[in-house]
């Protein structure tokens, strides 16, 4: 029977199965963040364990970092402990740690992908939804609980029901000014936020195949917001172009032979998926949410739509919206650019080709967030950051930042942003803070601009 990738990743991985039970799955790499992994050391210490495999397990503070002063002590004390508490015990249990100012500290699900941690074929897991990311190299890549990161950290195994497959194909081009944001934004308001839930999803087609590496990113990256166990794309000429050469990518012959096992990594002609789902990129403008929840979104020319219950009518009050509003001239407070998103040297090259020449508006505050070091020396290199400064924008130091209010970067209550984070639930910016999720595109209009703005008319 023909099989899809998602099936000889998985089947590959297979330690054991349960009878009327989880499969026993091994796992390639664990990543741990301050947020999620204090209990679970706490459990091995409790139980005398040590780390099975410490060799495929990395450690790294983002959640509470701060995006200033990182070299100095963190003034909050709760923040300061979990990322104190990482630390100890990385040093505790033999792990890599990439503390703050660490060249190789950041988001870890940006430091994963460009330092060549990721790799296509492994499973991959974290604490941490958005864990899903890193299917965009070609991998098996999901979030786990506190529980099953302790079972990771003891056995380098865990223990897992299989999803079931979907593949969501786009067909055509992108237009010009749509990004990868933009598509996964679409998806999510045609099947819902719970359209791919108990499912891995294939992304595929021809407008995927497009997208760079750092588009795959964002697009795997969302793919929890639709529900899904995670999402992945098949490794391709693209992928090896943009691994070749990574700190932890195999080097010299071993990259030869790794290369070509990769090749074989896609789904077979006549495999079969669960579920089948196609769109056309025609369909596909700059999109912006209007809501509480990432599937509450809409074409950027289009009106807010009537309620369809009483929740859509919670949201649109939450966010002091109506229904038949256009969602082009609302005023902007914030802008946030960053996150595991879309916090990558691409969103700041999107973000500076608006800016260019530009200003940013008077009343808007505006954080720009790269999601880790490299991509701060990036900027750098590329003279993105003059170009920002020239406009009136600051770039702050690397980590999660605005787009959850677990550091000092909280958009006040009732202030409106227009955020390239993945989350717009209420309070996830802050409490009471109001969140239009978008493209770095999007935000940059509405940065130099002061509300909210087609980008195509600026680009």
């Amino acid at each position: 029977m023909a099989k899809t990738l998602f099936d000889k990743i998985w089947d590959s991985h297979v330690v054991q199965i349960v009878d009327d039970g989880p499969t026993q799955l091994y796992i390639d790499r664990l990543y741990c963040h301050e947020v999620t992994s204090p209990q679970a050391f706490a459990g091995l210490r409790a139980r005398g364990l040590k780390c099975f495999r410490p060799e495929r397990i990395y450690c790294m503070p983002d959640h509470n970092t701060p995006t200033h002063d990182q070299d100095k002590p963190i003034e909050d004390p709760v923040s300061r402990k979990q990322v104190d508490t990482l630390a100890k015990n990385a040093a505790d249990f033999g792990l890599t740690h990439f503390g703050m100012m660490s060249p190789n500290n950041g988001i870890i699900h940006v430091v994963g992908p460009e330092t060549g941690l990721s790799l296509p074929g492994m499973t991959i897991v974290c604490g941490d939804s958005h864990t899903s990311t890193h299917g965009a190299v070609g991998a098996v890549a999901f979030g786990i609980g506190t529980s099953e990161v302790e079972m990771v950290l003891a056995s380098q195994c865990i223990l897992q029901a299989k999803p079931k497959s979907m593949r969501i194909t786009v067909d055509g081009q992108l237009a010009a000014g749509v990004t990868a944001k933009d598509v996964a934004l679409y998806i999510m308001s045609k099947i819902t936020t719970s359209g791919a839930t108990g499912y891995f999803v294939e992304y595929a087609g021809e407008a995927i195949r497009a997208l760079s590496m750092e588009g795959r990113l964002t697009l795997c990256n969302l793919s929890i917001e639709m529900g899904a166990r995670g999402g992945f794309i098949a490794p391709d000429e693209t992928t090896f172009a943009y691994l070749k050469g990574r700190p932890y990518a195999p080097q010299g012959a071993d990259w030869d032979r790794a290369v070509e096992r990769w090749k074989q990594l896609k789904s077979e002609p006549g495999a079969t998926f669960d579920k089948e789902v196609r769109f056309d990129a025609a369909d596909i403008e700059p999109m912006v949410t209007y809501g509480t929840n990432p599937g509450m979104g809409i074409g950027i020319t289009q009106r807010i739509p009537e309620p369809q219950n009483a929740s859509d009518a919670k949201a649109l009050a939450y966010m002091q919206f109506r229904a038949g509003d256009p969602m082009i001239g609302q005023p902007v407070d914030y802008v946030f650019l960053g996150a595991c998103t879309n916090g990558r040297i691409e969103d700041f090259r999107a973000f500076a080709s608006i800016a260019r020449g530009r200003h940013k508006a008077e009343g808007v505050t505006a954080w720009l967030v790269p999601g880790s070091w490299h991509v701060m020396e990036q900027i750098r290199q590329e003279g993105l950051d003059r170009v920002l400064e020239e406009a009136g924008f600051a770039i702050r130091q690397p980590g999660c930042s605005a787009c959850l209010a677990m550091n000092d970067d909280k958009i006040p209550a009732g202030k409106l942003a227009v955020s390239t984070s993945n989350r717009n639930f209420e309070g996830r910016q802050g409490p009471g803070a109001r969140t239009v999720l978008a493209s770095p595109l999007v935000a940059a209009a509405a940065a130099v601009t002061g509300v909210i703005t087609d980008p195509r008319t600026l680009l």
